[in-house]
């Protein structure tokens, strides 16, 4: 059984998504937390991992909290999403970035990945598989949207002083919107971020890695063609270097299961990215 328990602190609430786990052995059940949340004024359906996102007890329980300004949040991302897709397959670059600028007058930017560019983007991905738009419109969108991201890092700074943290990509893999947007955030977060880009050879990662030592890898694949690259670089890195590696992106969305030697992110929201690093 899967709910939602609420924990206040101070004067606020925050919700975890938990579940109820049956032990055999010692016949009793204890608490698991699936998800945590965050602020309950804060927390929207999106926010609900999609295989209870439509849970009527769990919906409920997030009306109770502050309906009304959930309502106009749940409002301003739909719009946001709409009018997002809009700009970036029309490759205007300007009424994307003042798209950025209203949501954060209510959100943070781990919002506006999470909700609004990362889903914008998939939309397009599957847009353009289904011939609903053309692969010049998809290099357009995409194109823009990295444009955006980059604009997002020049407005935003942090202080690098926690781990150390190498974003790549396997070779022939040539999307690296999701490099950038884990740049973005993590610089924020206060990390020392190396985004080394696309067509990287396999070694010249490894002596990257040799010579700058970082703390943890992130290797983001887009395309499931590329998992099999994929799994080949995280072995070669595991073959020299004893050193954690998180893998996750958009190839990893459909329920396939595929076997890496590190931890495979799958449906998680930005701000759950420190905590996995925190505990690598």
């Amino acid at each position: 059984m899967v709910y939602i328990r609420a924990k206040k602190v101070k004067s606020d609430n925050y919700l975890y998504l938990v579940k109820s786990v049956w032990n055999s052995k010692k016949n009793t059940s204890k608490q698991e937390i699936v998800k945590y949340l965050g602020k309950a004024s804060e927390v929207v359906k999106d926010d609900i991992p999609l295989d209870y996102r439509n849970d009527p007890k769990i919906l409920a329980v997030l009306a109770s909290h502050n309906p009304k300004d959930i309502t106009k949040r749940e409002e301003s991302t739909k719009k946001s999403k709409q009018a997002l897709y809009k700009k970036l397959t029309e490759g205007d670059i300007q009424s994307s970035v003042k798209i950025y600028e209203e949501y954060m007058k209510i959100f943070d930017p781990a919002d506006f990945f999470d909700k609004i560019l990362r889903p914008v983007m998939y939309k397009i991905g599957e847009d353009w598989a289904d011939n609903t738009i053309s692969i010049a419109t998809e290099h357009v969108a995409s194109n823009v949207a990295q444009t955006l991201v980059k604009i997002i890092m020049d407005k935003v700074s942090g202080s690098a002083n926690k781990k150390k943290i190498l974003v790549c990509v396997p070779l022939g893999e040539e999307h690296h919107l999701g490099c950038d947007v884990l740049e973005t955030y993590l610089s924020i977060k206060g990390f020392k971020v190396y985004n080394i880009g696309t067509s990287i050879p396999t070694e010249s990662i490894l002596s990257f890695i040799e010579y700058n030592k970082p703390d943890i890898v992130l290797v983001s694949i887009t395309l499931e063609d590329n998992i099999s690259a994929g799994q080949r670089l995280v072995k070669k890195i595991k073959d020299q270097y004893s050193i954690p590696i998180l893998v996750g992106g958009f190839a990893f969305q459909s329920e396939k299961t595929h076997k890496f030697n590190a931890k495979v992110i799958q449906d998680v929201n930005l701000d759950e990215i420190p905590k996995i690093i925190r505990t690598a």
